[in-house]
């Protein structure tokens, strides 16, 4: 947590997730050749609806780099993964001039909790990609 006294004391900014991949991941290559990727996290609520269901939220997800490359090659639809990050907000104009704005999870940390693709002969307990992987 930071201290910031010009904004009225401490501030963070800090996500957990946890949730199941909704689509394919692609991956994509940058103009500076860092790998981006965006994947949408399905995160159920804690709570029922009215009608006794869980509603479910749908969360994009930007990774850069290695765990990008990473959660790409291990991670697949319907696989449940551990995300933390942070919020960033962004804003552009549509190609009609129009404002929009988006909200986006920037993740610093993807951690493997059911993956398929995950080699079970590995006896590693720490299935965690920082960002610097």
């Amino acid at each position: 947590m930071l201290y910031s006294p010009s904004k009225g004391g401490f501030v963070m900014n800090q996500v957990v997730l946890v949730g199941r991949i909704a689509k394919d991941i692609d991956i994509q290559i940058m103009p500076n050749n860092k790998k981006k990727t965006s994947l949408i996290l399905a995160v159920s609520r804690a709570y029922k609806n009215s009608e006794g269901y869980y509603d479910t939220d749908f969360i994009r997800i930007t990774l850069w780099n290695g765990i990008a490359s990473n959660t790409k090659e291990f991670c697949h639809t319907g696989d449940l993964i551990g995300i933390k990050g942070r919020i960033q907000s962004n804003s552009y104009e549509d190609a009609d001039g129009n404002k929009k704005y988006s909200t986006d999870i920037i993740a610093d940390k993807v951690t493997f909790l059911s993956s398929r693709n995950i080699l079970e002969e590995e006896n590693d307990d720490d299935n965690t990609l920082d960002e610097e992987n």
